[in-house]
């Protein structure tokens, strides 16, 4: 089977329930979206740690949105 690299990366699409992570992003707002999106692909697209970091920033930025602040409980 050929993935399209494009409209179907087989980094979102490779979850045993067949479920695309967009099909659960796109109910998100674009933080919390994008947080989801790199915790989805952190192990299959090469450096895990990095997605992560990037979720986490997102994560943050999110908070900062809703007012809550970082030292508040969430490592700046």
């Amino acid at each position: 089977m050929t993935h399209d690299a494009v409209n179907s990366p087989e980094h979102y699409t490779g979850h045993p329930s067949g479920v695309e992570c967009i099909q659960i992003t796109e109910h998100m707002g674009f933080n919390l979206g994008n947080a989801m999106k790199y915790i989805w692909r952190a192990d299959l697209k090469g450096n895990a740690v990095q997605d992560l970091e990037k979720a986490c920033w997102y994560i943050k930025r999110e908070l900062q949105r809703r007012g809550v602040a970082a030292e508040g409980g969430v490592d700046g």
